[in-house]
């Protein structure tokens, strides 16, 4: 926000001594000029750069306040100079930076000894400014219970530092809603040195909800504690019911619930589970609101879904406790869609779409259409454009000559950007092209800063839609034909070798005269190009057009022609099937022990996970009738995984090593054996999916017995461990004769969110940093490997000096010599692991799963040998996709500083922007996008 806007008069600044004062960005300025100056010197040319850097730094310091505050609001005086020492180090300007804090800390020192050691405090009992406008005194008392409460049963955590923090940013006048965010910004100060307080810190952003949530429902102002919220939680919920129904935002079915029964099964102190970030992200963009005043409470929030998705049972009270008991203790979580929608009026619960766009005018405006109407409720898309002419092809109608796909996608690109998932976040959309078409070159250019903009899509994902064919040319050092699909039209549809014998025969054709419209490349010339804009641009992502096929159960019903926004669905599209995927995910850490995985707890959540998705089906609102078609057909839902590092920290195992490998492998194969026994329990109450004959499962084919078709297409080269060690050979036989209820039932995907409210990592990914601070749509958290610190607390190695090195290592362990290099390897963050050990994990669960996983690949020291290696590895493995690829170069690393309890500076800790998924259907700019 520019110097001279209105904040001047918006916001305000609380002095050292308690006063208020209005906050003037140009005083920023002045501090950075003089800082600037004393370092650079004011010869004229130094003041063209100070002018210039103090200008942007400016707004991007006034930005970064403002953004936090709602208007009216106010900033202590450290914080505005946290800020300008923040956006000094993320500018690059150390040497001032340095000036700028060594000057901080000498008049610091001055201050203390002109007050003999006192701070200076207000000289009259503090106010608070009420709803109505009237001054109140601050109940000093409350604010310590609350306190206190928050830290009650928490190893290491200090009240009293909460509380002396919080004083800080006090000021008589204060309001009621910054009364109640200031010990949440103290607590959160503290996460660094102690990761505890981020479980302190979402239980004192409980207060401020509860505030809210009660005051709404009950229609006077009203508050309560953690533990008088025990014996009041019911009495809320009926309310909460009531309310949500008068505000059309609640389906009236829900308050024909027995509301007792469901309001005695809700469980007040699960409130009390959550980390800052998983909470404050339910907070923002999850909880029902009216105007921006949250009425809806956490245990409220999971019941609401659970009902929800209970609407059709039988014996629905009984269904919705069960579904509540298994979301709320953060054993499975539904996909963000399902957590948005469920109970709701409109109840879009699916996560992901994917279309094929056909070669015609009305078709390809209906695609961008129906993008339009699917993003509208938070789904993320899919989109295979390759049956779209290319560039230079012939126009029948017009004699004319096609401008090829890229204008098209441009105008997917900005209506992604134009329907923002109803206000919730951004249009998420990737478009999918095989390899063999022949705007593939420009295709790889789309996310590429330079060139012709109207010939860029820098908001739209895309990926590579690749045949085992064109690998094979590639291994062969061979040449590729790049044709237009309008004259080679049986190439979408064809896979394996009957793709292959096909389309060498339009390599003949086109060598006899027949076909006007191709070109010829090395193969191995396109497959570096495709590697180097991955490399460049994290796009496009390479998938695997042959195992998604030749290993798809519904090979008897149709293509897939594409995967979705994340790369972990593979079902197929037609002009009159619309693929959906209802997703949810297993959180692996819930389900371990000392024993390794705990069989009988796993068989029961994934049941119960199974049911609920299946029941999305049913319940979920459709926009377009093709998506209902289809998922009411084919009844595909998607089981996934979350917090797998989290599990092998639990079991000891390092993430780069044979043991994280077998446990890859034997963890899905417990998940995939279970939700295959779900799907048939369920076709036996409920009747088999109606495209089930005719399907590899119908004939006893299960995931496992599909990897023997593909290494037989490629002719016995499969490299894939086959190995299993659960009762196959039963299921086998259930499946064929009982059937099945759903299609499709596992995928993977990012998780990026919903891990975030469970508080574990991300799906199937390896720790990104053990101390660093992730920015997302709900603001900067400071993120602390607690496991990692409990080790090093027991080893007597956590202290300052360590959190100062994980700062400045980038939060990884390797070049910290004291620490024991049985903890490097355990806690070796993601580009400390050689990737071919992401692969090998990934092969062992692919073996398991019917649909894909959103692979992520990180590599430290990128070269063109060493992607290639990778992406070759990944192809041979049979996977059938992978997802971005992170490197150090692309990921945005920045140091910055944060204040400790005493309102002193920590030198220098580590900000990760890591690159996240563009917002989609379960959520991470890496699945916001699927979950």
């Amino acid at each position: 926000m520019p110097a001279g806007s209105q904040t001047e008069t918006t916001y305000r600044v609380i002095r050292r001594n308690g006063a208020l004062t209005p906050f003037d960005p140009s005083k920023i300025a002045v501090a950075l000029t003089k800082a600037f100056l004393a370092v650079e010197g004011t010869s004229a040319a130094a003041s063209r750069r100070v002018h210039e850097a103090v200008g942007e730094l400016t707004d991007q310091i006034v930005s970064g306040l403002t953004r936090r505050a709602e208007a009216g609001g106010s900033f202590h005086i450290e914080d505005i100079q946290d800020q300008a020492e923040l956006g000094l180090m993320r500018g690059g300007h150390h040497k001032v930076a340095r000036a700028y804090v060594l000057y901080r800390e000498e008049r610091a020192r001055e201050r203390t000894a002109a007050q003999g050691m006192v701070p200076a405090l207000p000289s009259a009992p503090l106010r608070m400014t009420g709803p109505d406008g009237a001054l109140l005194p601050v109940d000093m008392d409350r604010l310590a219970v609350i306190v206190a409460e928050a830290s009650a049963g928490l190893d290491g955590v200090s009240s009293e530092a909460i509380l002396t923090e919080t004083a800080r940013n006090l000021y008589d006048g204060i309001t009621q809603d910054e009364l109640a965010q200031a010990p949440v910004l103290a607590s959160r100060t503290l996460i660094e040195t102690e990761p505890a307080y981020a479980k302190v810190s979402a239980r004192l952003l409980l207060d401020k909800l509860r505030r809210e949530a009660l005051t709404h429902v009950g229609g006077r102002p009203d508050q309560a504690t953690q533990a008088e919220m025990t014996e009041r939680y019911g009495t809320y919920f009926r309310a909460y019911v009531k309310t949500g129904i008068a505000a059309d935002m609640l389906d009236p079915e829900l308050g024909r619930f027995d509301l007792e029964k469901i309001a005695a099964a809700l469980t007040p102190e699960r409130d009390l589970q959550f980390d800052y970030l998983g909470l404050q992200t339910l907070y923002d963009r999850y909880f029902l609101h009216i105007g921006g005043t949250r009425f809806e409470l956490p245990q409220a929030f999971f019941m609401r879904v659970a009902m929800g998705l209970a609407l059709r049972e039988i014996d629905r009270e009984a269904k919705a406790i069960a579904f509540y008991d298994l979301l709320s203790s953060f054993a499975f979580m539904c996909s963000t869609p399902t957590l948005f929608n469920a109970g709701t009026l409109r109840p879009q619960l699916s996560s992901c779409f994917l279309t094929t766009v056909s070669d015609d005018l009305d078709g390809i405006f209906k695609g961008i259409k129906d993008n339009a109407l699917l993003a509208k409720y938070s789904g993320g898309l899919g989109n295979d454009w390759t049956r779209v002419r290319g560039l230079g092809a012939r126009i029948k109608g017009t004699n004319g000559q096609s401008q090829g796909i890229v204008p098209f996608l441009k105008v997917a690109n900005d209506t992604a950007i134009a329907v923002n998932q109803g206000g919730k976040r951004k249009g998420a959309v990737c478009a999918y092209l095989e390899t063999w078409h022949v705007d593939i070159e420009e295709f790889l250019d789309l996310r590429k800063n330079t060139g012709d903009d109207r010939r860029r899509t820098h908001d739209m994902n895309t990926a590579n839609w690749v045949p085992d064919l064109f690998m094979e040319r590639v291994e062969a050092d061979a040449e590729w034909t790049l044709f237009s699909p309008d004259e080679v039209p049986e190439l979408h549809d064809a896979y394996g070798q009957a793709f292959k014998r096909l389309y060498e025969a339009c390599e003949a054709k086109a060598d006899e005269g027949g076909i006007r419209v191709f070109k010829r490349v090395r193969a191995v010339d396109l497959w570096r190009r495709m590697l180097t804009m991955l490399f460049e641009t994290g796009h496009p992502w390479i998938t695997f057009k042959d195992p998604c096929n030749i290993r798809s159960p519904q090979g008897h019903v149709g293509v897939v022609h594409s995967s979705n926004l994340c790369t972990e669905i593979t079902l197929n599209t037609s002009d009159d099937e619309v693929a959906v995927c209802n997703l949810g995910s297993v959180n692996l850490a819930a389900h371990v022990g000392e024993d390794g995985i705990d069989h009988a707890h796993l068989a029961r959540t994934v049941a119960l996970a199974m049911r609920m998705l299946d029941n999305v089906i049913d319940i979920n609102f459709y926009t377009i009738p093709e998506a209902r078609r289809s998922n009411l057909r084919h009844r595909p839902v998607g089981l996934g995984v979350m917090g797998f590092q989290d599990a092998l920290h639990a079991l000891r195992i390092a993430y780069a090593s044979d043991e994280a490998v077998r446990f890859a492998d034997l963890s899905m194969e417990a998940v995939a054996f279970h939700a295959v026994a779900a799907s048939v329990d369920l076709a036996a109450e409920r009747g088999r999916y109606a495209s089930f004959e005719g399907s590899l499962w119908s004939k006893g084919v299960l995931p496992i017995d599909s990897i023997a078709p593909l290494d037989e297409a490629r002719d016995g080269r499969l490299d894939l461990d086959r190995t299993s060690t659960l009762d196959w050979d039963g299921l086998r036989e259930r499946v064929r004769t009982t059937g099945m209820r759903n299609s499709n039932c596992m995928a993977i995907a990012p998780t990026a969110t919903i891990s975030n409210i469970c508080g574990v990592s991300q799906s199937i990914e390896p720790a990104f940093q053990n101390l660093f601070v992730k920015s997302n749509m709900s603001g900067d958290f400071t993120v602390v490997n607690a496991a990692l610190v409990r080790d090093l607390k027991a080893r007597g190695l956590w202290d300052e000096v360590m959190v100062s090195d994980l700062k400045y290592d980038d939060g990884a362990l390797g070049r910290i010599d004291r620490v024991p290099d049985d903890l490097k390897a355990l806690y070796a963050t993601a580009f400390e692991i050689d990737s071919a050990w992401l692969i090998e994990a990934a092969a062992r669960r692919q073996k398991w799963i019917d649909q894909a996983q959103s692979l992520n690949l990180y590599i430290a020291n990128p070269s063109g040998k060493a992607l290639d290696t990778l992406y070759r590895l990944a192809w041979r493995r049979g996977l059938k996709t992978t997802y971005y690829l992170r490197s150090r170069a692309a990921s945005h690393v920045e140091r910055s500083t944060l204040t400790r309890a005493d309102g002193r500076l920590n030198a220098v800790a580590v900000m990760a922007n890591e690159p996240e998924p563009a917002a989609c259907a379960i959520d991470d700019p890496t699945c916001e996008a699927c979950q």
